[in-house]
């Protein structure tokens, strides 16, 4: 017999049940429940969160909470936050919630507190940005530091640079920081050639100080300061790291003490937390990083305790794997009506689809339905103008996340700004929802004096089917404290996606089968033969770049 979910009774019942909304619109179901909006809205947290505009019923949600209860979700909540190895494949607890454990309370890991050691480390951020942020700390010429390059990746550079970008206007007024990741020599060199040697500090972000894209980075700035400064004693002025390997740190240059550690049970998507956060708390200062922090363990509290269909993420992630399993929905599209957040559809894609994208289960069986959409999104109103046209009008079901800030961080002498994005915003979910037939949309057109064969030709362009769903997220403002809280809501959205489908959402084993062929193909790119070690594809294009790259 089956261990796979999808070969469970409420799995049945569930299809069975999509069969039924399938063809059922929306706005019949606004129609006969005046009260929707009421019934299918959550406050907590400083959060709205409308998902009245689902395709979904009273009945649904007793069945994807019968499904939770099938997967065992509010156990795996319990070990998620008592420090078990819930990351199976690595044998690891996923402590990123003790990061943020603003009440200090006792989490183990394998016997041990680890309370501790964070608030050691977080003490050793505070006064490190401290010296930075207060002119303390001096470069090799005894010039104040102004400029943070942060060079890492994935994890180690989404994470923080969204949330410093996010934060800006909290930022230190006399600070400008960039963030390094790939390794195309047009991203380092660019920012290389704008920045000045004397008062640049580099955040060289990698636990294994191994990781080739970033150690490629780092090796090109440092060579680069000590050509500009002129000793490889400057290094250790303008050069700090976060990692865990003292040895290798210590060999580039760096002074241990200026080492800023991490934990294994730290993911590197779930990391921006921890003292990968240091341009974070360098920016925008360890008092703002803190409330951060603590936005998050409010969220935290809020879905290790509230009931499951009160529980922010809990409704989201159940909602998400309703569409994905059952609709068979391919994509999500996340569209934050607050540009501060241009960034966090980029973020996203990591969290959830490094998270989700997983064909086995933990115990290895072949998943047979979806585990993760695709992520993809962009700031509103820029994307109205872009891909709206897809979502309106397109073949596909998209569920949309819309994300709307009430205010602005900006005050801009007129107001008419931010209200012209929350009337766009709002505009946007109800249509998405209602649409507009053929008959409203023939009546439309008549209105404007089209009649006859113009009539005719242009009306079967002008209908939207409407009925595509959509959640709402409200917050008044983004500080530092809402941001914490809604990156947290999407964090354990995905901890629900993935108990529900019984994956492994810690683990990524996918990310390193093309580091491993790279590796191979480095050395044949540095030989003048040619090249045989693949297939005929991958050998001619190798030749082929060989043959041309000098000419």
């Amino acid at each position: 017999m089956s261990n796979l979910i999808s070969h469970s009774h409420i799995w049945a019942t569930l299809k069975n049940h999509q069969k039924y909304l399938a063809s059922v619109q929306m706005q019949d179901l606004f129609a006969l429940d005046e009260q929707r909006y009421e019934n299918f809205s959550v406050v907590a947290c400083d959060l709205l969160l409308d998902y009245s505009k689902n395709r979904l019923t009273k009945d649904t949600l007793h069945l994807l909470k019968q499904l939770a209860t099938k997967a065992n979700l509010e156990n795996w909540i319990k070990e998620l936050f008592s420090g078990e190895l819930v990351n199976n494949t690595e044998h690891r607890a996923a402590l990123h919630v003790a990061l943020r454990n603003r009440s200090n309370t006792k989490i183990t890991v394998n016997g041990e507190d680890v309370m501790p050691n964070v608030n050691a480390v977080l003490a050793k951020m505070r006064k490190f940005s401290n010296a930075v942020r207060d002119g303390d700390w001096l470069g090799y010429t005894g010039k104040r530091i102004n400029t943070i390059v942060n060079i890492g990746i994935g994890g180690s550079d989404l994470g923080p640079a969204m949330v410093t970008r996010a934060l800006r206007t909290y930022q230190h007024p006399l600070l400008q920081s960039h963030f390094v990741s790939n390794v195309d020599s047009s991203h380092l060199g660019d920012i290389l050639s704008k920045i000045d040697p004397e008062t640049t500090l580099f955040i060289i972000a990698s636990k294994t100080f191994t990781t080739q894209e970033t150690l490629l980075n780092a090796h090109t700035a440092r060579n680069w300061l000590i050509e500009k400064l002129g000793s490889d004693t400057a290094v250790a002025k303008h050069f700090v790291a976060v990692s865990t390997a003292t040895q290798k740190v210590s060999e580039f240059g760096i002074d241990p003490v200026n080492m800023f550690e991490f934990w294994d049970w730290v993911g590197g998507r779930y990391s921006l937390w921890s003292a990968i956060g240091l341009p974070i708390t360098v920016m925008i200062g360890m008092e703002q990083f803190e409330e951060l922090l603590t936005g998050a363990h409010e969220l935290d509290q809020h879905f290790a305790t509230a009931p499951l269909l009160e529980n922010l993420p809990i409704l989201m992630g159940l909602i998400d794997v309703w569409y994905s399993s059952f609709f068979g929905t391919t994509s999500q599209a996340v569209l934050p009506y607050d540009y501060t957040l241009k960034l966090f559809p980029a973020y996203l894609q990591q969290l959830v689809m490094e998270s989700l994208g997983k064909q086995v289960t933990r115990d290895g069986d072949l998943v047979d339905y979806s585990t993760c959409p695709v992520i993809w999104g962009a700031p509103g109103n820029n994307g109205q103008h872009a891909f709206y046209q897809l979502l309106h009008q397109g073949t596909q079901v998209i569920p949309t996340d819309f994300i709307v800030a009430i205010e602005s961080n900006f005050d801009l002498p007129s107001a008419e700004h931010q209200d012209a994005v929350l009337s766009n915003a709002l505009a946007q979910s109800h249509a998405l929802m209602m649409g507009r037939n053929l008959a409203k949309t023939k009546q439309k057109l008549v209105d404007i004096g089209i009649q006859g064969n113009d009539l005719a030709q242009q009306l079967p362009h002008r209908v939207f089917p409407g009925n595509q769903p959509s959640n709402t997220i409200i917050y008044k403002k983004l500080t530092p404290k809402v941001l914490g809280k809604l990156i947290a809501l999407y964090e354990h959205k995905v901890f629900v996606q993935s108990v529900c489908w019984g994956i492994n959402p810690f683990d990524q084993w996918g990310v390193e089968l093309g580091k491993n062929v790279a590796s191979t193909l480095l050395p044949a790119l540095r030989t003048e033969q040619d090249g045989n070690i693949h297939d005929s594809s991958t050998n001619g294009l190798l030749n082929y770049i060989k043959t041309y790259r000098h000419k």
